[in-house]
């Protein structure tokens, strides 16, 4: 079996720097340690048009090379069907007609965390579900039989986070994300996983419902994210944080590979260097632990 890493953006616009040095992250760790690097496209929500090719053109702009083919999510649907009609068989999943505001302002259970799903619908009756059917769909969730999981990050160590009874399938019938990596990544062969660290309370979940599918859990990294210069994850009001922007202002592809470099202690300021070389120096160990503050042209 060849294991991987990858690295799995959603196709709604142009990657920002913010992403673009945790796909090189991805790379990077994937690399050094002797795996296949795979892309996958998190299309299950909103997609911009043409999105997911400028994704990829950029991710080759600075160097980084990844196996065939990319995978695209919309394109697994049954996959994923399959999975929560064989948990439901099982006796493992229970239908939700919660909105989200039910869910918020319902007494929490014992010794819950807060916002987890308080249990509203776990237990009904054969005639309340069917009565409940009859106003709203219902959403498929995991009987959860633990309250946390505990993962072991690379960058974090042990972490131990909140699991409750998680959505799998929403309302409308499109698998919920925590539902779609872990298949994902498993089908894939996927060990490893590096992505922001924003995401680091959601590795429970994900590697609780990997071990109920008999799947093994693979090895995180979440790494630090890259703020504006009020200490906000970037998001498109911060300028010029695209490639293709960044372009507009005189920065060329490696430009920027370098400015991603030198925030990760990889290069010095204004040093050539090629993603190649950076796998020679890169060294998990001595990663910065901090966010980067990346402040582009206005």
């Amino acid at each position: 079996m060849t294991v991987a890493g990858r690295f799995a953006p959603s196709p709604s616009g142009d990657l920002h720097v913010g992403n673009l040095r945790t796909a090189l992250l991805a790379w990077l760790f994937a690399r050094a340690g002797g795996r296949d690097f795979l892309i996958r496209m998190e299309d299950l929500d909103r997609v911009k048009a043409g999105a997911a090719q400028r994704q990829l053109a950029d991710l080759a702009a600075l160097g980084l090379d990844w196996s065939p083919p990319v995978v695209t999510q919309s394109e697994r649907l049954s996959v994923y069907a399959a999975v929560v009609e064989e948990l439901a068989a099982a006796g493992e999943t229970f239908e939700c007609f919660c909105t989200r505001r039910e869910i918020q302002d319902a007494p929490s259970a014992p010794h819950a965390p807060p916002g987890a799903y308080p249990g509203t619908c776990r237990d009904l009756t054969h005639a309340e579900r069917a009565e409940r059917r009859r106003h709203r769909p219902a959403a498929i969730r995991l009987r959860a039989r633990t309250r946390t999981f505990t993962v072991h990050d690379v960058l974090h160590g042990e972490y131990r986070g909140d699991v409750d009874d998680f959505v799998l399938l929403r309302g409308d019938g499109t698998p919920a994300y925590n539902l779609a990596v872990v298949v994902d990544d498993a089908a894939f062969d996927i060990d490893q996983v590096v992505r922001g660290d924003d995401l680091l309370s959601s590795a429970p979940r994900q590697a609780y419902l990997a071990q109920r599918l008999g799947h093994p859990v693979p090895e995180y990294a979440h790494v630090p994210m890259v703020l504006n210069d009020k200490g906000i994850r970037l998001s498109k009001r911060d300028g010029a944080i695209t490639l293709a922007q960044l372009a507009e202002h005189g920065y060329t592809a490696p430009q920027v590979l370098g400015m991603m470099a030198v925030s990760l202690g990889l290069a010095e300021p204004d040093e050539p260097v090629t993603a190649s070389e950076l796998l020679r120096r890169f060294d998990p160990a001595a990663l910065p632990r901090t966010p980067w503050t990346f402040v582009g042209p206005r």
